[in-house]
């Protein structure tokens, strides 16, 4: 029957998570349906904790280097025999049934309707204002996350903010123009930044804060190139005080350190069995190396090129904790292999690794910041020098002058290069391409070496829509263009 399937995916069962040590930990599945949980504080805080733990997912921020990483001149996949789900999107042949675009979409759906149910169900319940406006703004702050990762694979997405409790509803809606989906996630945001806490103590640490929800939506007026409503958002986040630069940049890594003063917003992860582990450490560690590099050994995934190695200048103590172009055997001979370590940890088990993974940090606020600041107006030695340095400065890097960078054409190509190394890794790098309008070229301008299939045009700047979507509800969901 057409109702089996639902072309927008609805959490239907929510695996809750229970608040002791932290708010990951896990309690066994609750046998409760939506109709009879929907109860108490408490059940909307562990809902919530479910919602968090959505951006575990592999289409949310599990595998957040295939969308953000593996597309741009940073990386490569692993190679992989009769496997090319990840070169498609190394070099631009992306099918409509790989199932990274699959996962994009249908994970991000499950976090939305979890974040609509909430919203949905809220309002009646007893408990205190505080407490119900703070939850109310966990929930928008998380639905306008994801659909900002949405808006930028896909472009034009359905724009669902309401609980949808048939299959049938599902059917109703069409892909929405991005800009309407902008309209909503900064509407989300702007209440989720009233609505939140600036900090959090004890078991609470790393949820939503207001800080994130201004930085968040700083990001997403700079996507769409409102500078100056971007600057003011994002100096909003500098003047509160609440955040700063670590000396080091390797403590921003630091397992034993993660949730520092440097972190706005981070994908939470607990090692230790509980089911909430970092696959990535593994993920990316050398293949057939052995406990050499981690224990339980490594799959190889996400290498850098060699043209990342180049973009650090000499002396970027970044570099060597970023990533390593070989390692030592068990023998104890060199092998030659470019591979990432900044995000290293000793996992309990394979892919149970304690780090968090950084969504926005301190430092990205501060780049942006000066980023914008330079497309409001250049000016030489002002400001956005200054905010340019102070990332420099933590690398071991000189100052930038209006002497090196006399013009705004300058400065825009060494913030690209100095958020390209500062955040390599992290899943930004394509995503910046595509916001400056340098993707093409770029990447075009490096087409043998990366080994791009074609020269890349307007149509590879968004992913195509899963063709299961397609074939489900043909009225409504039209694929993009060239695909």
């Amino acid at each position: 029957m057409r109702t089996k399937y639902i072309y927008i995916l609805l959490a239907t069962t929510v695996a809750f998570t229970a608040c002791r040590k932290s708010f990951l930990e896990q309690v066994p599945p609750s046998t409760a349906t939506a109709e009879n949980f929907y109860k108490t504080a408490d059940d909307f805080k562990n809902a919530l904790n479910a919602n968090y733990g959505s951006l575990q997912s592999g289409g949310v921020f599990g595998n957040a280097y295939v969308y953000g990483d593996i597309p741009s001149d940073n990386n490569f996949p692993v190679p992989s025999g009769s496997v090319t789900d990840q070169d498609e999107f190394d070099r631009f042949y992306i099918k409509t049934t790989n199932p990274f675009v699959a996962a994009r979409w249908n994970d991000s759906y499950k976090a939305i309707s979890r974040s609509n149910a909430i919203l949905d169900r809220i309002g009646p319940i007893a408990m205190s204002d505080s407490l119900k406006k703070r939850f109310t703004g966990e929930a928008l702050f998380l639905r306008a996350l994801v659909y900002f990762n949405l808006v930028r694979s896909f472009g034009d997405v359905p724009l669902v903010i309401k609980e949808l409790t048939n299959a049938n509803q599902a059917y109703e809606y069409t892909r929405d123009p991005a800009a309407n989906v902008y309209t909503q996630i900064e509407n989300d945001l702007k209440t989720a930044e009233t609505s939140l806490p600036a900090t959090y103590t004890g078991a609470d640490i790393g949820r939503a804060t207001s800080g994130a929800a201004k930085a968040l939506l700083g990001k997403v007026l700079l996507t769409q190139r409102k500078f100056p409503d971007a600057a003011a958002k994002l100096k909003e986040v500098i003047n509160a005080g609440t955040y700063g630069i670590l000396d080091k940049y390797a403590d921003v890594f630091d397992v034993s350190k993660k949730n520092n003063k440097e972190s706005v917003f981070d994908v939470q992860y607990k090692s230790g069995g509980v089911k909430e582990g970092n696959p990535l450490p593994n993920s990316f560690a050398p293949e057939n190396s052995g406990n050499a590099v981690i224990m339980f050994g490594g799959d190889g995934n996400n290498q850098p090129t060699p043209d990342m190695e180049n973009a650090y200048e000499a002396g970027d103590l970044r570099k060597g904790l970023s990533m390593a172009t070989s390692y030592k055997n068990a023998s104890g001979a060199t092998v030659n292999y470019y591979f990432v370590k900044k995000y290293f940890d000793v996992p309990a088990t394979k892919n149970d690794n304690g780090n968090n993974f950084p969504v926005i940090r301190y430092a990205d606020v501060v780049l942006m910041y000066a980023e914008a600041l330079n497309e409001v107006g250049y000016q030489a030695g002002g400001d956005a020098f200054t905010w340019l340095n102070t990332i420099r400065r933590r690398a071991g890097l000189g100052d930038k002058t209006s002497t090196d960078l006399p013009d705004q054409g300058a400065f825009r190509l060494a913030i690209e290069n100095e958020r390209r190394v500062e955040f390599a890794f992290e899943g930004h790098r394509w995503y910046d391409l595509v916001r400056t309008n340098r993707a093409i070229a770029v990447l075009n301008g490096k087409k043998a070496q990366i080994r791009l299939v074609a020269d890349l045009t307007a149509d590879n700047m968004v992913i195509p829509v899963p063709q299961s979507q397609i074939d489900i509800n043909r009225d409504k969901i039209k694929q993009n263009k060239g695909y």
